[in-house]
């Protein structure tokens, strides 16, 4: 039914994490997995050759001159799956139970919606001063931990089984990954747009098109993943708390794509979902 895809770079610790997570809590266990290695020097080309059969990933080391990034990494992901659905994840996830299925269930409500489903998260609070938004929970770093080496996987799960079955609602929005969305439809929609690459605002492009094209978004409280924070762009814990020269000279580059390519800046719904342009 569905192809889990994970684009990294230099994430190896969460990775790990990652991928367990989905062999272990997902509920299609055995769907084939794809992930993308872009220019990694951290040592996770080769963890992903000694483990790739014990975790039954199609992993592809690409090493290049002009980074491909999140969303050009989720396009190369994509241009590779055979099955009706992509999952698409980043490195720096945790994954709940059945957390896949959830999503699924939504599409079997809305059968003739082109549609993005996404999960709710949980964050820690990675920069001090973030409060929860719509979709997004935000909690003080000790509750579970905030990093790869003191996160309690074990009690957020069973926290989390909890937290679904308290809680059934949904929001009309993208809250990036973990995202779900049909193989046709992302093909119709030609995917990430290659010039955001190789981090920011290409999340908001992507969804910007799919509203214009009367796409469906529903973030589901049924569905919980635990998300590290900033851990694939920013690189905090590179980076002394702080965000990576990579990130930052992106932002600032790619806002001025933006404007070129839409001549004005993005508004948004009381849920923070881009809704049009100003």
């Amino acid at each position: 039914m569905l192809t889990f895809c994970i684009s990294t770079f230099n994430n190896l610790p969460y990775l790990k994490i990652a991928i367990d997570s989905v062999r272990k809590n997902s509920y299609f266990k055995n769907a084939p997995f794809i992930i993308h290695a872009e220019n990694c020097s951290d040592g996770t080309d080769e963890w992903l050759k000694e483990n790739s059969e014990k975790y039954n990933l199609k992993y592809y080391i690409d090493k290049n001159d002009v980074p491909l990034g999140i969303g050009g990494g989720m396009n190369f992901c994509a241009d590779r799956v055979e099955t009706k659905y992509i999952m698409f994840l980043h490195s720096d996830f945790y994954v709940t139970t059945n957390w896949d299925k959830a999503l699924l269930d939504v599409f079997d409500k809305y059968p003739n919606d082109k549609m993005w489903v996404c999960s709710h998260r949980v964050e820690p609070n990675m920069f001090g001063n973030i409060n929860s938004r719509p979709g997004t929970l935000i909690l003080p770093k000790e509750t579970f931990g905030a990093y790869w080496n003191d996160f309690k996987h074990q009690e957020f799960n069973e926290w989390g089984k909890e937290f679904v079955a308290l809680n059934d609602f949904k929001i009309p929005k993208g809250e990036g990954v973990s995202g779900l969305i049909r193989k046709k439809d992302w093909d119709e929609i030609g995917g990430n747009d290659p010039l955001f690459a190789p981090a920011s605002w290409e999340d908001m492009d992507l969804f910007l098109r799919m509203l214009n094209k009367n796409y469906k978004f529903v973030l589901t409280s049924k569905s919980l993943v635990w998300h590290f924070g900033a851990r694939g762009s920013h690189r905090l814990e590179e980076n002394n708390n702080q965000s990576s020269q990579r990130q930052r000279e992106a932002e600032q580059k790619n806002i001025k794509k933006w404007l070129g390519k839409w001549k004005s800046l993005p508004i948004f719904d009381e849920y923070g979902m881009i809704k049009g342009l100003q």
